[in-house]
């Protein structure tokens, strides 16, 4: 345990001297030898953290994480802050927009990005790139290495058991590697290979179809130099980004929609068809250094509110792993990566995500100039759609990324549960649809239990939705007319003891019908592949629907439905 005031080690969970709650791993830190111009990785409780491991001499504290600047990377600051070269003979290492040049830091703010054009700096980089060279930053690198060795070994045994011991339980057919093109999932699959000796493991590599090129050029890489694995590409064929965008807008910080259609949705379709209703564990590359709510997680998660996909346990190897030691591992092993890092990009996710700092924008208008102009172009559009007085500032200033809600967009209506209380019957209620009552509609009523159209009065075509357990009627469902609706239900609730609470999750099922754009969140919410989403149509499989109503209750999916979340407005 470490007490974080008291920069001290104890065995308790409450410091004996401040009385602070302490935290359960010690902190790593980064050190600078001067001598050696090399960082040294150590815990801050060791006795010889001040000491060089290479040439004895002492060190100073550096910073709490780091990562290697590559030439190219290099060349584009000394353009942006120097001369073209000025630091080729340096050691260059960087945490954010600080830079360490020979251990003197640097602070590089996002202003001299943009004293010149995107176009400027890309013909720049193209008339020096040939005089560039990798000489010094391989030696420093050879250092590094040399230098924290013992770090290395740790960080390798201390995974390497972890994968072990955490897949025991698993037949290696049910083990999964997430694989998405970044850093942290290469060091995963590589060290899942290795702990558990077994080449042949799945990797599935979620094409969100927004990737960085150099993402796809690497996981083509990585399929051609590990043959022997079972390598899945999860895509959304069926949806192109832009329409969606169009319809209920672009992502924010807060709707990021396109995490769910283009993301794990995908990757749940191709477990499901891969491994029906069993049970899967999955590697992935999650740290908790990456984020504050990533800290949060467990590294070991199985809790049905914190796994997207409900089917699989997942685990991850380098959960406390920093960036120097994801670092650390991939140049010492020689493993191949992602060429977007050599650029400078420090994330490899979607290229135009909301989260993305304005540096790794910058870096975009660089090296995807058409991409990055077409993406403001339409953000410009819909700034002017939803009515924002000056939709460029609104744009450029970075504004869009903190939407919230559907306002000013068409769709938002399709959200809102718009219904009447039956003026003739008790616990009745005529809700507005988008279009006629079908059969889709009756099979979003089957996690309540057996929808059973024979049983209802066919006069006015009455469908009974039995209680699953007592075969007692507990739903009637009747295709209804009410004045200022195009198209209504009218359903009843029996034979329970809570009208309300059934009420409001067949309010969900109703939002479901209207506002269903696809998103395939509920596709990775039912943990027994019950729900499909084909073409247009949302089902639910009788057969398949264990009716735990997950997908119906607010704990697990807000409002029943994911563009509930996304649209809701004020009212």
């Amino acid at each position: 345990m470490w007490c974080k005031s008291c920069s001290r080690e104890t065995n308790s969970e409450t410091c004996e001297i401040c009385g602070n709650a302490t935290e359960q791993d010690t902190p790593i830190m980064i050190y600078w030898c001067n001598n050696c111009k090399t960082p040294i990785i150590k815990s801050a409780s060791r006795i010889d953290k001040n000491i060089c491991p290479l040439c004895g001499k002492g060190t100073s504290y550096l910073c709490a994480d780091l990562r290697p600047v590559f030439p190219e990377e290099r060349l584009l600051i000394e353009m942006l802050t120097a001369k073209p070269f000025e630091y080729i003979n340096k050691t260059v290492w960087a945490a954010d927009n600080r830079y360490y040049i020979d251990g003197e830091s640097k602070m590089i703010p996002i202003s001299a990005y943009k004293k010149r054009s995107a176009n400027k700096i890309m013909e720049l980089l193209e008339k020096y790139k040939d005089q560039n060279s990798y000489d010094v930053f391989n030696q420093t690198i050879d250092k590094f290495i040399k230098a924290n060795t013992e770090r290395l070994h740790y960080i390798f045994d201390e995974a390497t058991e972890f994968i072990r011991d955490t897949a025991k339980a698993y037949p290696s057919e049910n083990i999964v590697i997430s694989f998405s093109g970044g850093k942290d999932s290469t060091v995963t699959a590589d060290l899942t290979v290795r702990a558990l000796s077994n080449p042949n493991l799945v990797h599935i590599f979620g094409d969100t179809t927004l990737e960085f090129p150099l993402t796809i050029e690497y996981a083509k890489r990585f399929r051609e130099n590990n043959p022997k694995a079972i390598f899945k590409t999860a895509k959304n064929k069926e949806q192109d980004f832009y329409e969606v965008c169009e319809d209920i807008g672009p992502p924010a910080r807060m709707l990021r929609w396109c995490c769910s259609m283009f993301k794990t949705g995908p990757i749940t379709r191709v477990l499901n068809s891969m491994y029906r209703d069993r049970d899967i564990l999955t590697f992935y590359g999650i740290r908790k250094n990456e984020s504050v709510s990533r800290s949060k997680y467990n590294r070991v998660e199985n809790n049905a509110e914190s796994v997207k996909i409900q089917k699989q346990k997942v685990a991850s190897p380098i959960f406390l792993w920093k960036d120097i030691d994801v670092w650390l591992y991939i140049l010492s092993e020689g493993i191949d990566f992602n060429d977007a890092y050599r650029l400078g990009y420090d994330r490899v996710g979607c290229w135009c995500c909301p989260n993305n700092n304005e540096r790794a924008q910058l870096l975009s208008r660089i090296y995807m100039p058409e991409q990055t102009k077409k993406w403001r172009e339409f953000l410009i559009d819909f700034a002017v759609k939803i009515g924002k007085p000056d939709a460029e500032v609104y744009v450029d200033s970075g504004k869009w990324k903190a939407r919230q809600g559907g306002n000013g967009i068409a769709a938002a209506e399709d959200v809102k549960i718009k219904f009447t209380n039956c003026a003739t019957e008790d616990n009745a209620k005529v809700y507005k649809l988008n279009r006629l009552v079908d059969d889709s509609f009756l099979s979003l009523l089957t996690p309540f239990g057996k929808v059973a159209k024979e049983l209802g009065r066919k006069l006015i075509n009455e469908t009974i939705v039995l209680d699953i357990k007592t075969n007692v009627p507990i739903l009637s469902v009747q295709p209804f007319s009410q004045d200022g609706y195009d198209y209504a239900v009218k359903i009843k609730t029996m034979n329970v003891a809570k009208h309300d609470d059934l009420q409001r999750m067949v309010g969900y099922q109703v939002r479901k019908f209207n506002a269903c754009r696809k998103c395939l969140k509920c596709e990775s919410l039912c943990r027994f592949g019950a729900i499909s989403i084909i073409g247009d149509e949302y089902r639910i499989n009788e057969s398949k629907c264990k009716h735990c109503k997950m997908c119906v209750t607010a704990k697990y999916l807000e409002g029943g439905c994911l563009m509930d979340k996304y649209l809701k407005t004020k009212e």
